[in-house]
């Protein structure tokens, strides 16, 4: 049995429940809610609230008039011939009548509305023709939990004392067991989003994802979502207008502020998002969507979007750096993108900066490496473990420090198995499947016992 087969294995008797792609509270918003049925995180084969065997075909794109959430989507309903049209998701399925839907004629072609609370009332989906649209009810419930509150933050747990006396080649063999279960799980991940967008644009959302790390990891998706890569490409000069407009990052601006260096180049933003304004309206995200404090000044999301802007304006040449066996062709090519703008100012309206700044800086580089290059060499078969093993831990969060103080305590030698991204990932998939399911302050985790009839 595998490294991978046996952490399964050891992962099983802990009753582990998925991850999510974004931490949801118990409220969720419905944009978070659209964008993890658009990345296909409910699934594809449903059972309709009439009992109906729904077969999610396509899911569309993300709809720019008025109208569904998504147009161009397809369905089988009880194994009968594909319908086409749009998918409407709402919080609740009252939310069809109360948003007007039933009387607008822009829902007539819905072939699918989906929802995740449902009234104390009987509902029945209609358009304006009084044709009946299949309902689905989704359960937030079924994905993910969150951190528990009654995880301490940084205590030592009861697994201290056994892999303190555990040797250092059994304890490293358990981290890359759960480190290529982890790169094996995101392999997975994109090999399902590949199946329902096509390879580049399931490329391109995780490389938006990665850019948006944790904090703006939502929004980024959302805008690789609403402007997927075809749209993109087919408008090379106006890659970056369309994703600082639809971003929310362009409000009519009054240009006599501005530095002249500043106001030259958002004239050339707004003079291209002016004209697309009016057909990308419906897409642009709310203001609130973002998180602009609590990050770097060199993290800050006007810069990674400019980076995103480079990544599909390059795009072909980010194929070829993929196809290349050697990793440091895809390091390069990251490493190489440069923006006369944003290589010397932190947002859209600072004051330069007084040195120049790299577009993507190497902690990055080396979390979409760890978090994209690797799993997509994974999931096509390629050799990816090797290379997953070599990549040096740039970064540490919350996260890892806790799980560290979790699994190690004070043990002299927590640091060195620290060193690489793939014992990061490793220590991660530990703290996530054990310490965070557990609500028993340690006391019921399995993984202490478990552990020492690691072989």
């Amino acid at each position: 049995m595998s490294g991978p087969e046996r952490y399964a294995q050891l992962r099983a008797t802990a009753k582990i429940h998925e991850r999510p792609l974004f931490r949801l509270g118990h409220s969720f918003s419905e944009l978070e809610l659209q964008a993890r049925w658009f990345a296909g995180d409910f699934g594809k084969s449903f059972t309709g609230t009439a009992g109906e065997t729904i077969d999610v075909v396509q899911f569309g794109t993300w709809n720019r008039e008025a109208g569904p959430d998504f147009s161009d989507a397809a369905v089988r309903i009880n194994h009968r011939e594909i319908l086409r049209g749009s998918i409407e998701f709402d919080i609740a399925d009252l939310n069809w009548e109360s948003h007007g839907h039933a009387t607008n004629p822009a829902f007539d072609q819905t072939v699918l509305h989906v929802f995740s609370e449902r009234g104390t009332r009987e509902f029945f989906t209609r358009t304006s023709a009084n044709r009946q649209v299949t309902q689905l009810q989704v359960d937030p419930a079924a994905l993910p939990a969150v951190f528990s509150s009654n995880i301490p933050l940084a205590r030592p747990g009861r697994c201290q004392a056994p892999l303190r006396g555990l040797p250092e080649e059994k304890i490293s063999s358990i981290l890359d067991a759960a480190a290529q279960f982890r790169l094996q799980r995101k392999a997975q991940r994109l090999e399902r989003l590949a199946g329902l967008h096509g390879e580049d644009e399931a490329l391109l959302q995780e490389f938006a994802a990665a850019l948006g790390y944790k904090q703006n990891k939502l929004p980024f998706t959302l805008l690789a979502q609403r402007l997927p890569l075809k749209t993109l490409r087919a408008l090379p000069n106006e890659i970056e207008a369309s994703l600082f407009g639809v971003a929310g990052f362009l409000d009519a601006p009054d240009l006599a502020e501005f530095k002249p260096g500043t106001r030259k180049y958002l004239r050339v933003l707004w003079d291209s998002w002016w004209p697309r304004r009016a057909e990308l309206e419906r897409l642009i995200l709310p203001a609130r969507t973002w998180r602009l404090s609590g990050t770097r000044p060199l993290n800050h999301p006007q810069r990674r979007l400019a980076a995103l802007a480079a990544i599909a304006r390059e795009w072909p040449r980010l194929r070829r750096s993929l196809g290349k066996e050697d990793l440091g062709a895809a390091r390069r090519f990251f490493a190489e993108l440069a923006h006369p703008f944003w290589n010397f100012h932190y947002t859209l309206t600072s004051q330069p900066a007084g040195a120049e700044m790299a577009l993507v800086g190497e902690s990055r580089i080396t979390e979409i490496l760890a978090n994209v290059v690797l799993p997509w060499r994974q999931a096509q078969a390629r050799a990816a473990w090797p290379d997953y093993t070599k990549l040096p831990a740039r970064l540490t969060n919350r996260r890892l420090e806790t799980g560290a103080a979790r699994l190690f305590g004070d043990d002299p030698r927590r640091a060195r198995f620290l060193r690489t991204v793939a014992q990061q990932q490793g220590l991660l998939q530990i703290y996530e499947d054990f310490c965070l399911q557990d609500e028993s302050d340690c006391a019921q985790c399995p993984f202490p016992e478990q552990m020492q009839k690691w072989v």
